[in-house]
């Protein structure tokens, strides 16, 4: 079993960014798929982001390409988002997420174990 723990988050004005880390306990984090996933008030969670177990593949949602980007440090338990170009409608709870199957997943059931959440409020 892994725990995530997020943090990172902030208040920032539009235009601005933030670098949102996730450090996992364990192991085993070498061994997971990891995504980014938001939820704004009032709407579903949403996925944002995913990289595959040694970095080789990265899959994001059309509304944040080229603004955001996903990593990982392997041999530090961790995963980051960069979030450039931020807009007000980015503004949401961030959650990172642990999957164990080989398969990249953009949908949060696939995905096994979450961390509590930051909060990202971007400005206008």
């Amino acid at each position: 079993q892994v725990q995530l723990a997020e943090s990172g988050g902030g208040l920032v004005q539009a235009g601005g960014s933030l670098r949102l880390s996730c450090a996992a306990s364990g192991r085993t984090f070498s061994s997971y798929v990891m995504g980014w996933f938001r939820q704004a008030p009032g709407k579903e969670r949403e996925f944002v982001a995913a990289i595959d177990r040694n970095s080789f593949h990265t899959y994001y949602t059309d509304s944040v390409k080229g603004r955001f980007t996903i990593s990982r440090d392997n041999a530090k338990n961790t995963v980051y988002l960069q979030m450039n170009s931020l807009k007000p409608e980015d503004t949401a709870v961030y959650y990172c997420a642990g999957n164990v199957s080989l398969v990249v997943a953009t949908t949060s059931s696939d995905y096994d174990y979450w961390g509590q959440g930051t909060q990202v409020t971007v400005s206008s």
